[in-house]
């Protein structure tokens, strides 16, 4: 009886239109924005970064449900923007959210699926009974060199799920992994911008993977598409998630509720997590959730996730952080110039 016993999302206020970074680059806007299905992306504040987000996410998951400090017995934070090369982001959250020093914490760094990475690290213990309570939180403030093809849909936003198996609001009934060594995506040390392997991106990359993923779990739980009342995928832009979820045999109308990317953009080791927040937003006792998160490098994780009736009862209160829906409400949007400023990408020389 593993599972989701609260979430919490957090996603700036700051967006930017497709439009706009077009205009500066000379580019076609109505060309991306259809190819991509992305009308616009979040950008930080100039002092929001990886952990500050972490932190949001974190403390909204627990305003939904009271847990002890000294319950938390481990957190994980999965990015690829980390504030620091050596100093952990999970030591700065569990220090901000009250936890106990009596906890095992680290950062965790796969692309985009590090974050549920997080949630099997955090199965594990509590299944073992080394902990009672576990935070894994996906968070980026993701970067795109300007004028590349990344920096149209790199954005900011993190979720954190608290696991533990004391009266969770979805139960984790299974999950599973595939993964291989394809370099689609990468960035070395020492450099700001990542990079990326043109046709690898989708083949063999995020299809080959979130297939993989997805098939074996349907062989180990014995389902298939219609068994799910929603599903939820990495969601670099909108185009490849709702390819994924055909090819599967998904209908479009399990996977919109989730499919925050064209309001959003992608928010890396966040994406597929905000999205299953989303749902979850919306979910009722006895739905059930098929989730399959992607990281370039690359791997998926997939999985199996029926809602309970906790989710309805008095010790969780889904209204006490905001919902998804109104974290993407009412955006402050921004030119080009204010968003390289808030990206880092003009400093000032002092």
């Amino acid at each position: 009886m593993v599972g989701i016993c609260s979430y919490g999302v957090y996603i700036p206020r700051f967006r930017i239109t497709m439009h706009e970074i077009a205009r500066v680059w000379g580019a076609d806007a109505g060309e991306i924005t259809r190819g991509l299905g992305v009308r616009e992306k979040s950008v930080p504040d100039l002092d929001e970064d990886t952990a500050t987000i972490a932190v949001e996410a974190a403390r909204a998951a627990l305003r939904r449900r009271r847990i002890a400090p000294e319950a938390i017995g481990a957190i994980y934070v999965g990015s690829e923007s980390h504030p620091y090369a050596v100093k952990p982001t999970a030591c700065t959250v569990g220090e901000a959210i009250g936890a106990t020093p009596h906890m095992t914490a680290a950062d965790y760094e796969f692309a985009c699926k590090a974050g549920t990475a997080g949630i099997q690290t955090c199965m594990g213990l509590v299944q073992s009974g080394m902990i009672t309570f576990g935070i894994a939180i996906g968070a980026d403030v993701a970067q795109g060199a300007p004028g590349d093809a990344l920096e149209y849909t790199a954005a900011a936003g993190g979720a954190a799920f608290v696991i533990g198996n004391d009266d969770p609001i979805a139960v984790i009934n299974q999950t599973c992994s595939f993964t291989t060594d394809t370099p689609d995506f990468w960035r070395r040390e020492g450099q700001s911008f990542p990079r990326h392997g043109g046709r690898f991106t989708g083949d063999p990359g995020y299809f080959r993977h979130v297939q993989g993923a997805a098939r074996m779990l349907f062989e180990r739980m014995g389902t298939t598409p219609a068994d799910y009342d929603y599903a939820v995928f990495h969601q670099p832009n909108a185009k490849f998630p709702l390819r994924a979820a055909r090819m599967l045999g998904f209908a479009e109308e399990q996977i919109l509720p989730g499919l925050v990317v064209p309001r959003l953009g992608n928010t890396y080791s966040g994406a597929s997590m905000i999205g299953l927040a989303a749902t979850l937003d919306l979910a009722k006792p006895g739905d059930r959730i098929f989730v399959t998160s992607f990281g370039s490098g690359a791997g998926s994780d997939a999985f199996d996730i029926t809602v309970t009736d906790a989710i309805a009862s008095s010790s969780f209160d889904r209204s006490a952080a905001p919902t998804v829906e109104a974290l993407l409400a009412n955006p402050v949007y921004v030119d080009y110039a204010r968003y390289a400023k808030h990206k880092g990408k003009i400093v000032m020389q002092r």
